[in-house]
């Protein structure tokens, strides 16, 4: 009892939720190569058929919807924020 005390203090909640979240992030990444990409084969017969050349499939890849909704926004984290202290008419 007294080393779980020792770890789960408050002040390790932080630490915990941003480790968390860091391998949820690469678990996704993991998952969507192996089930989506298609440079990447897990059966065997799959990979006894060599190099393709599949364009049309590798665009769709690359092009996910993710990339396609951040291509039309600008670069910015804080707008509203850049926008008070850039524009002069504030």
């Amino acid at each position: 009892m007294a080393s779980t005390n020792r770890w789960l203090r408050p002040e390790v909640y932080p630490l915990f939720a941003s480790v968390s979240v860091a391998v949820g992030i690469c678990a996704m990444q993991l998952v969507r190569n192996i089930t989506t990409n298609p440079e990447v084969r897990v059966t065997k017969e799959h990979r006894s058929a060599g190099i393709l050349e599949n364009y049309e499939e590798g665009e769709r890849y690359a092009e996910h919807s993710l990339r396609k909704f951040v291509r039309k926004k600008r670069p910015e984290i804080m707008p509203s924020i850049n926008n008070f202290f850039s524009d002069p008419n504030h």
